[in-house]
């Protein structure tokens, strides 16, 4: 039967996340190099992940626990037993010209994943191993099988994300729980997605893009089909099922073979693999494990008065989620909650640093909004401090009496302050008096500079407002 689809696009996603166990889904071998070590092409292999003649398989604990760990969070039904297929394609990536896989039955089904407005069904979760890498060089195609083997958790959506800005929401949100469990490392393991989109204008012909890498590519490589797919449409010109590449250097996709089908892949249940059973009591430990995600962290810092978009992007960040929490017992939650998400996590972003990268602590962040919320500090002088902790550790209060950064709050050197930058401004004050709000603004910007931003903002405007009335 036909499924009935009512929005302008729908997509489905396929994500392949590289676990972050040690060794490879079937062998012993180690799934990177050793840290410092230069790697070499075609070292990290045995004849198990290379499917030699008379090498046995032996399905990996710790990728299996993650997996299972992943298919909990994505609340998805597990099945009672695991058990491995062989995929039967012929490609120089997989040298024993099957990939084992899992068809029958996934790991996890009907799963989902809660969006802003949205919940995104998951039809399957599953365990597969991964290819070897190509690397084409002029005319020649060279094969590394170094990540032959690794573990792949594939997560297969419901075809029901309506646009590639949801698409990307999904893959953060994805990205979030992957942090949370600890299953993949950002900075080392690979994460690829296929992509299954379609038009109304097309009666909702589906085209795949294949292996697009990083979820910022992915909704790149989706704008520009949803734009190919309409506008080819406008044109009369026909939209074929096909499978399609994605060139990140240049911006397109382009055709690579017509849709294939999963029965053209000829599974079979692999004979070297026997059935593992999942217990319930198994998987009950599983869910006991599982940290509080993101989203149940957002909702339990509302409820202690944080407003609800800081404590989503706060929560997004296991990292910034736990500096917040250790700084709001000491310090009010809206307060430290405005600080970390707008001045901190800006900081962070300019010097291209993660927290554990940089040096700022929770009782930095103590001390520096304490001083803030005791107005000893102006906002202007937390923020320099917050920059300078990016790049070294030191006593905040040790530095604030020490460089006499305390807020300047003496009524009479801000009135002579005040008096000078209006001397100092003719045109500003006629501007002003004239109707010009902005005109006061920089007068009392110059008077900020006089006192090297130690000044409140709010006091000087007033002190001046009654001095330009004069």
């Amino acid at each position: 039967m036909t499924q009935k689809f009512t929005s302008d696009i729908v997509i489905g996603l396929e994500i392949h996340v590289q676990l972050d166990s040690k060794t490879k889904l079937f062998c012993g071998c180690p799934t990177r190099p050793k840290p410092g070590v230069q790697e070499e092409p075609n070292t990290r292999i045995c004849p198990i992940c290379l499917g030699h003649p008379g090498s046995k398989p032996t399905a990996n604990k710790e990728a299996i626990e993650m997996g299972l760990r992943l298919a909990l969070a994505l609340n998805c039904s597990v099945s009672s037993r695991l058990i491995f297929s062989r995929k039967s394609y012929f490609y120089p990536d997989m040298s024993k010209n099957y990939q084992i896989s899992q068809y029958e039955e996934p790991l996890g089904r009907e799963g989902s994943l809660e969006l802003d407005n949205k919940t995104i069904g998951i039809t399957r979760v599953h365990l597969e191993e991964d290819p070897a890498a190509l690397i084409h060089s002029g005319s020649c195609v060279l094969v590394d099988y170094n990540r032959s083997g690794n573990p792949l958790m594939e997560i297969v959506t419901d075809p029901t994300i309506g646009s590639p800005d949801e698409a990307r929401e999904f893959m953060r949100r994805l990205l979030s729980i992957l942090e949370y469990l600890k299953v993949y490392d950002i900075d080392w393991g690979i994460l690829k997605a296929d992509a299954n989109i379609s038009v109304r204008e097309s009666s909702y012909t589906r085209v795949e893009i294949k292996n697009i890498t990083g979820f910022k590519e992915i909704e790149r490589a989706l704008d520009y089909e949803c734009a190919r797919q309409k506008q080819a449409c406008q044109e009369a010109q026909k939209i074929i099922a096909e499978t399609r590449g994605w060139d990140a250097e240049k911006g397109y996709t382009y055709s690579m073979r017509e849709k294939e089908s999963e029965e053209d892949y000829g599974y079979i249940i692999d004979p070297d693999l026997v059935a593992i059973t999942i217990t319930q009591d198994r998987i009950e430990k599983a869910k006991a494990s599982l940290p509080e995600l993101s989203q149940a962290k957002a909702k339990r810092f509302q409820a202690i008065g944080v407003k609800q978009e800081d404590a989503k992007v706060i929560a997004a960040d296991q990292s910034i989620a736990i500096l917040f929490e250790e700084v709001s017992k000491k310090v009010e939650p809206g307060l430290a909650a405005k600080w970390i998400r707008r001045e901190l996590m800006r900081v962070l972003n300019f010097a291209k640093r993660s927290l554990e990268d940089s040096n700022i602590k929770p009782h930095h962040m103590v001390d520096l909004l304490t001083l803030v919320h005791e107005k000893r500090i102006t906002d202007q002088t937390a923020q320099k401090l917050m920059e300078r902790l990016v790049e070294k550790p030191f006593d905040i209060k040790d530095v604030v009496e020490q460089e006499s950064l305390a807020k300047v709050s003496d009524d009479s050197l801000l009135t002579d302050a005040c008096k000078q930058a209006i001397a100092q401004s003719p045109q500003a004050v006629l501007d002003y008096h004239a109707g010009e709000e902005k005109a006061l603004n920089f007068i009392v910007g110059k008077v900020m500079a006089a006192t090297k931003g130690k000044a409140d903002p709010a006091i000087v405007k007033k002190l001046m407002i009654g001095l330009l009335k004069v």
